[in-house]
Formats: structure tokens, sequence, C-alpha cells
């Protein structure tokens, strides 16, 4: 019967549930082949289990890098069973076919993760045979069943038990398929690793060759408009406190926009310490605010621009309560986003049936790390950067006028500063008591964002006198700094760098206004 499993080969790095599966699959009669430690576990399970050194005849050499590299081992994978001159040549050299090949590889991105990885590090932990029995074996799908994920154990044996010791085509195929993704994308993360390094293990720049794999999570109804096509990828090796990973509680499917915009409100809620609350709408924060509790957080944030607001995003970066969710309800909006959900929370907010909610922890230290790259599509290619995770604090500024913010101000700077981050440029931000009060985005000149930000703090009804404010990129003329001190800004925050430095600092000294450098810029287009 096409399919029938009677051998199996087991060779893993990822051990999670090998013994369970490999137990289950000599109770149905499987024949077990493996190597190395994966034989050892088995055996150490009372589990029957045949060396590949004495299935070949070969012993394993040059420490492991040589086990499974032998034609007794490949023959049987790759022979097709349809094929009579296949079948006798199998028969003529005593060969069994290998009917499923259960492999899982050296963890090399765990191995590059770890700061003090070197070169040899990184090339033992390059895995040669084991792509070489997935390539095989989903070459040959036809006739042999590949296992790369430990998630897919219980799936095959049902399938065996479903279809009398076989599998069925259609999984053999989708199992075909993940075997290619998954030595596609451990391929490619080794290319990203070596071009970007020289014979000597150090850094020189960008990789000279760049892959990017991901799986797919979702398939959209439609893209950024609806005459487009979309789908959301998980990248390979992703974070589970990425917005790709999230886990959804309840609500529609979420769009390519709602996706777009959750992962902006995300990722600009976690750089802050204290409860807070981000609302995205268009991609841009358009109410942040630290608080208490996070109920108090959302009012304030809320307050800062209602009418953007409708229909937004809205990120926390502590567990919801019932309190919150009842301080939301009265808006319009597309996404929930936290950490976690009360049991009152989430009974609440289940009688918004077209709310949707997000689910997803907040980042471990070791998420920020060493981030993904930035990815940009220009025609013909795409533009490739390293993450902007550049923070600064206290320590990090420098003060350029003569009048030096108060402790209460720099904390209202370093606040705004990390609300502009994320504000497309041109951006510009005012605050106070950890809240934003208006933020002017994506403006052609830095002074109409200026002036749209304060526009829209009093819009809001909110005044502006004594705020801090924070711009992305320097000021390349003294005029917005003007606008800044026509409304009440008392201190600004920004890089520097301009040819023009003096002339705005001048502008800020006879206006009475404290400034800082931080020496980072934060475009964002």
């Amino acid at each position: 019967m096409p399919g029938t499993v009677a051998q199996a080969l087991l060779s893993v790095s990822d051990k999670t549930g090998i013994v369970e599966f490999a137990r289950a699959l000599a109770a149905r009669g499987v024949t077990l082949l493996s190597t190395g430690g994966t034989a050892k576990a088995l055996a150490a399970a009372d589990i029957r289990v045949v060396e590949i050194g004495d299935y070949t005849g070969f012993p394993e050499m040059l420490d492991g890098r040589v086990k499974t590299l032998h034609p007794r081992v490949h023959a049987g994978i790759l022979a097709r069973r349809d094929v009579a001159a296949h079948r006798d040549a199998l028969a003529g050299a005593g060969i069994r076919g290998i009917d499923l090949v259960v492999v899982n590889l050296y963890p090399f991105r765990e191995t590059i993760a770890n700061p003090a990885c070197t070169l040899d590090d990184a090339i033992e932990d390059i895995d040669i045979g084991g792509p070489t029995l997935v390539r095989a074996a989903a070459k040959n799908w036809a006739h042999v069943g590949v296992v790369v994920d430990p998630a897919e154990y219980a799936r095959v044996l049902a399938d065996l038990d479903a279809n009398g010791g076989a599998l069925s085509q259609g999984l053999r195929f989708r199992l075909m398929q993940c075997a290619f993704a998954h030595t596609a994308a451990y391929d490619g993360a080794i290319a990203n690793w070596v071009t970007a390094r020289s014979s000597d293990g150090s850094v020189r720049g960008m990789p000279q060759s760049f892959h990017l794999a991901g799986e797919l999570v979702q398939a959209m109804r439609y893209g950024e408009n609806p005459h487009q096509q979309a789908a959301l990828y998980r990248e390979a090796g992703a974070a589970a406190s990425a917005i790709a990973s999230a886990r959804q509680l309840q609500g529609k499917e979420l769009s390519y926009n709602n996706v777009a915009d959750s992962d902006a409100a995300w990722q600009c809620v976690t750089r802050f310490d204290a409860p807070a609350c981000v609302i995205v709408k268009h991609a841009n924060p358009c109410g942040v605010a630290c608080a208490e509790v996070p109920a108090e957080a959302y009012r304030r944030a809320f307050a800062t621009d209602p009418t953007s607001a409708f229909g937004g995003i809205i990120a926390f970066n502590r567990d919801v309560d019932a309190a919150t969710v009842e301080a939301v309800a009265g808006q319009f909006a597309e996404v929930l986003i936290a950490p976690g959900f009360t049991r009152e929370a989430r009974t609440l907010a289940a009688s918004k049936k077209n709310l949707r909610v997000l689910e997803l922890p907040l980042p471990e230290r070791a998420d920020a790390a060493a981030p993904s790259p930035d990815l940009k599509r220009i025609g013909g290619g795409f533009l490739v950067q390293t993450a902007d995770t550049h923070d600064v604090g206290a320590v990090d500024l420098t003060v350029v006028t003569r009048k030096a913010p108060t402790g209460e101000e720099i904390a209202d700077l370093l606040f705004a500063w990390r609300v502009a981050w994320f504000v497309k440029s041109n951006a510009i931000v005012f605050c106070r008591g950890a809240r934003t009060l208006g933020v002017g985005a994506g403006q052609m000149s830095r002074v109409d964002s200026t002036r749209i930000a304060a526009i829209k703090a009093g819009n809001a009804g909110l005044s502006l006198a004594g705020s801090v404010v924070a711009s992305d990129a320097f000021f390349p003329f003294r005029d917005g700094l003007d606008v800044v001190a026509d409304h009440g800004a008392v201190a600004v925050i920004q890089p520097g760098g301009s040819v023009r430095d003096a002339e705005v600092i001048a502008a800020a000294d006879e206006r009475g206004i404290a400034m800082v450098f931080t020496g980072v810029r934060h475009f964002r287009h």
C-alpha cells in the first residue's frame, strides 16, 4: 500500500516528545533506526532501536560529522516503490526501504543568538546529514513521510491508524512542504550569518546574501486596499512576544491594516516601564499615557485625541482588568492588545463581538538582544537595516541651553522622546505629566508638524502651558522652536546635529526654554 510505514529513521536535535512518539511507532510494528543521542534516549526508555552504525556496517566517525551519509540510508529513502528497477536495486543490495524520516536540525539559530558565539561554534552547529535526510525524504514524498516538527507527531500517528499503517497522500504532501520550508529557513539563517563575517569571525557589515523565511499564519481577505491580496507570515525563530505570534482571543479575523497598526502600538507600549496605554490610528500613536492602573492610563491617552482614536488600536503593557474593558467600551476600537486579561475582562470583552482581542507576553530581554532587521520593498529589491532599538536615558542627555530642565521635566522629556520614536516623521510630540497632549506626524515640514500638534491639543481642550516637546530629528530652523514657545512649552528634547544648532539654541535661550540633545535621531518612514 502506498505510504506504508514499516521502517523509520529517527534523528532529532529537539527531543521533545520523541520517546513517546518512538514508543507509539514501535507499538505499531515499525522498525526504528536511530543515531547518537536519539538512539541513547530511546534505548534508555527501553525502546528497541537499531543504531545507524550497526545498520550500515559503518560506524559514526569524525566526531559525529559522518553518521547517516551512507548508501544504505539514502538508497532506502530515495528509492521509488513504484519503479521495478529501484525495487530490484534495493533487493540486490540487501537494502530495506526507509518509509518515515523524523529529523530536526542542529540548533544553529540558538547557537548564533549567544553573543559569545564564535565562528567555530557556529560552523560546528551547521547540520549536514540532517538536511540531506530531510531533502531526500521530501523529494521522495510520494513514498516516504518526513517529519521536522514535534507538533506533527500526534497527527502522524492518527493518520497511520486511519489508513491501516500507511500515511495518506495528503499528509505526505503537506509534510514535504514543511520539510522544504524547514531546510530553506535553516540554510537562509546560515547564509545571513556567515556572509556578514570575515574569515576570522569578525562582523564586517550587512550580509552579502540576505534570506527571509516565514510560515503562513493567516490568509487575509485583502491587503492595504481591497484590490490587493495579502497574507500574514511568522518569521522563522520569531519571539513569542512578537505581534506575529499573538494569540487572538476573540473577534473577526485581523486585516492587513489591523496587524500593521497593532505592531506599531505594541512596539510603542512595550518601551514603557510604568503601566501604559498606547492608542494607534493609521500607524501613528494618537494618544499615549502612563498611570498607576491601565484604566486610568487609557482615559488619559484617549483624552489626547478622541476623534482620531475612533476605530483605533489600543495596547497595554499590563494585564487588563474589567475596569479597563469598561473604560474602553465607551469608544469604537478595532483591536485590544495586552499581556493578559482577567476572567471578568474576558467576559466583558465578549459582549463586543467585533472587537479583536490579542494576548501576547511582554518582551524578554533576550528578545531585544538581537531583533530582526527591518525591511522595505523597493523596485527590483529591498532595503534592509538593523532594528531601531537605541533608547536613551537621563544620563545620555546633554543640556545645551542656559536653563536646565527640572527632574520632573526630564521625566516628561524622556516620555515624549519614546512616543516620538514611534510617530511617522516629521514627528513633534507635546507631553506633560506622562501623557501626550498633541501629536504632529508625517508632515513634509517640521514646523507644520509642530503647528498640527498644537492644533490637535487645542481641539481636545488641552493646555500646552508648561508642556515639554520631543522632535524626532533636529530643528533645521528656529521657526519650529518659536511655535513651541508660543504655545507654552518649557523644555525641548531633540537629537541636535543641525548646521543651525547654535541659532536654535539661541532662540531657546531667548524664549527661556530648556533644551537637551540626545545625539540620536528616530526617523520613521
